[in-house]
């Protein structure tokens, strides 16, 4: 059977670092400010994406060039492996979509999963297919068992601000204008394709409540048989700063003592170009066995 190689990308919070110790690729997303590419975690930390994002500057995402894909792929199947591709939701980029085209010029040697996942939950399926690739399944098999367990996961994110909502054009101003002065603090959904509203609360503490009941409901609904078999696991993710992320993470483990709290993580710059610094997030995901 042929050996069996893993990508994704950045929005998987997967750094290059990480990338080599787990012996797979990560592409850069790229990202254009005030005109100038810049790549994530090559040219442009998550530091430096902040100061340009507080600073007003024009912040925009883009996908991966072709040929910075294609040229990836062809020196990975060289010796006659596999590849299966993780990119970030269809929902939320089009990369995932021209991944797609361009495999089909690679004879199903290249596997490219539309899974519907980003940042932590996403990171947590590049590990699923790390694992099932150790146990000896083909890019197809991996595949297949991606897609069929793609919807078990979810994401709470309450926001800080309107502000970039409003700036990237997915609020209107003036209801923008009406949540600033109201202090309405969102807290919005990924349950597979897209970013949506869930709720609307006014302070950081009412979010985090709302955020941890709405889990506590998936738990003892959707995932109910996941918990019991011991296979969901728990995410926090964060833009900007860590120091609530810290404090959510023991309010966490308070809530669901049964279930470990896997990892910490920034959330991908593609998200928090929209949805701007001081924001924070619970999720989780099925670990596939």
């Amino acid at each position: 059977m042929a050996n069996v190689k893993i990508v994704t990308d950045s929005n998987s919070g997967i750094t290059q670092a990480d990338a080599k110790k787990l012996g797979i690729s990560v592409i850069p997303m790229p990202f254009l400010i005030d005109g100038k590419e810049y790549f994530e975690d090559i040219n442009l930390t998550q530091e430096e994406f902040y100061v340009h994002l507080r600073g007003e500057a024009n912040v925009s995402t883009s996908q991966p060039a072709v040929g910075s894909v294609t040229d990836l792929w062809d020196e990975l199947l060289k010796d006659g492996s596999e590849i299966v591709h993780i990119p970030m939701s269809s929902g939320l980029s089009e990369s995932c979509h021209t991944a797609e085209n361009l495999a089909k010029d690679y004879g199903g040697r290249v596997q490219v999963v539309d899974n519907q996942r980003i940042s932590v939950s996403q990171r947590q399926s590049v590990y699923d297919a790390i694992e099932l690739a150790k146990q000896g399944k083909s890019a197809a098999e991996i595949k297949e068992i991606l897609l069929k367990t793609k919807f078990d996961s979810s994401i709470y994110i309450s926001l800080d601000t309107l502000k970039y909502l409003k700036k990237g054009g997915r609020l209107t101003p003036a209801a923008a204008l009406i949540g600033t002065i109201l202090r309405i603090k969102p807290v919005l959904q990924i349950q597979g394709e897209k970013l949506d509203a869930f709720k609307k609360v006014n302070t950081l503490k009412k979010a985090k409540e709302v955020m941890i009941e709405a889990m506590q409901k998936d738990f003892s609904t959707r995932f109910k048989d996941y918990v019991a078999r011991g296979e969901m696991r728990l995410f926090i993710a964060y833009t900007a700063e860590d120091s609530e992320a810290k404090i959510f993470a023991e309010e966490i483990k308070t809530a669901f003592p049964d279930v470990p709290l896997t990892f910490i993580d920034p959330l991908s710059l593609s998200v928090s170009c929209h949805i701007g610094p001081g924001a924070l997030a619970i999720a989780c995901a099925r670990a596939v066995k």
